[in-house]
């Protein structure tokens, strides 16, 4: 898989700009015009066995931030209301990636989204 975007973990203030990049990436894709709700993998230990879940994001900025430093690392999974995009933070190695992709309709698999 590649990245939509990455930044190296040993870049100085290299949280803050995966803040500024997941805000570029997300921004009007992850929550749509006039909408203030997602889906969200509850992060760290257990969170798939949770299941998704609906959530209003009250702050709107900083979310991989907020995210590391309740659970030590920004890594999270969230779908768009309406099920049609998934973004991601993950640590890859020497690196912070973003992930966004569509979800698979009817035509097939997992594609890159148009960012």
């Amino acid at each position: 898989m590649k990245p939509t975007g990455s930044i190296a973990r040993t870049q100085p203030a290299a949280l803050e700009e995966v803040d500024l990049q997941w805000r570029e990436l997300a921004s009007g894709r992850l929550v749509p015009p006039g909408g203030d709700e997602f889906f969200i993998l509850p992060p760290g230990g257990g969170g798939a066995a949770v299941g998704w879940v609906r959530v209003r994001d009250a702050v709107g900025a900083a979310l991989p931030s907020r995210i590391a430093a309740e659970t030590g690392s920004p890594e999270f999974l969230t779908l768009s209301a309406d099920g049609s995009r998934l973004f991601a933070v993950s640590e890859e190695d020497d690196e912070y990636w973003i992930i966004v992709r569509r979800v698979p309709g009817d035509s097939g698999g997992w594609t890159e989204t148009d960012v």
